[in-house]
C-alpha cells in the first residue's frame, strides 16, 4: 500500500480532537451525579429524590450506574478514530480480529447523535421549567450554577458525535479514497 493511501485512512487531527471532547462530555455530569451518589449535598431540598441521598441506596446506586453507562458510551466515540473502530479487537468472540463494516459503525453512531442532540436541546429548552429546575426544592445560588456547568457539556455530545461519525463515514465509507485498511 503507498503511502498516500496509508495517508488517507487516517482519521483528521480535528476528528480525533473532537471525538475526545465527544468521550469527555458525559464526564462532569458523571461526576456531579456521583458525588451526589456519595453523599455531597447538591442543592435539592423537600422531597426530590436527590435531597437525601446515601450511598449504597439504591437511588445512589442507580446515579453511580448511570454515570458509568453515559461514559462507557462516550468512550465508544474513540472508535470512530481509533483502530478498534475499523478491525475488531482479536480477543472479541467471533468478531475478533475482523474488519468492521463502516455502516456497523456509521449507523448507531449516527442514531446516538441525533438522539442526544434531540435530548441536549430538550434538555436546554426546558432547563429553568417548573418541571424541572424552576421546580421548588431544586438547587439555588452556586448549587444549580454548579449543576448548570455540570449538564451543559452534554448539549455538544451529540453535535460532536455527529461530526465524527460524518468524518468517519467519509474516510471508510463506500467510495472513500483509500479505503483499504491500514495494516502497519
Amino acid at each position: 500500500m503507498s503511502a498516500a493511501a496509508s495517508m488517507e485512512c487516517r482519521p483528521s487531527r480535528r476528528a480525533v480532537r473532537l471525538a475526545r471532547l465527544a468521550a469527555l462530555a458525559p464526564l462532569p455530569t458523571g461526576l456531579w451525579r456521583i458525588a451526589g451518589a456519595c453523599g455531597v449535598p447538591l442543592g435539592f431540598s423537600g422531597d426530590d429524590p436527590l435531597a437525601d441521598v446515601s450511598f449504597g441506596s439504591g437511588f445512589s446506586l442507580y446515579m453511580i450506574g448511570l454515570s458509568v453507562f453515559a461514559e462507557a458510551l462516550g468512550f465508544l466515540a474513540l472508535g470512530l478514530v481509533q483502530r478498534w473502530g475499523e478491525v475488531a479487537p482479536h480477543w472479541l468472540p467471533l468478531i475478533g480480529a475482523r474488519r468492521v463494516p463502516p455502516l456497523a459503525a456509521v449507523i448507531p453512531a449516527g442514531l446516538g447523535a441525533a438522539a442526544l442532540t434531540l435530548l441536549g436541546v430538550l434538555g436546554a429548552i426546558g432547563w429553568n421549567d417548573p418541571g424541572n429546575m424552576g421546580a421548588p426544592g431544586s438547587p439555588t445560588g452556586a448549587a444549580y450554577w454548579v449543576m448548570t456547568a455540570c449538564y451543559l457539556p452534554l448539549v455538544a455530545w451529540g453535535p460532536l458525535l455527529a461530526v465524527v461519525t460524518v468524518a468517519y463515514h467519509r474516510r471508510r465509507g463506500a467510495g472513500a479514497p483509500g479505503r483499504r485498511l491500514v495494516t502497519a
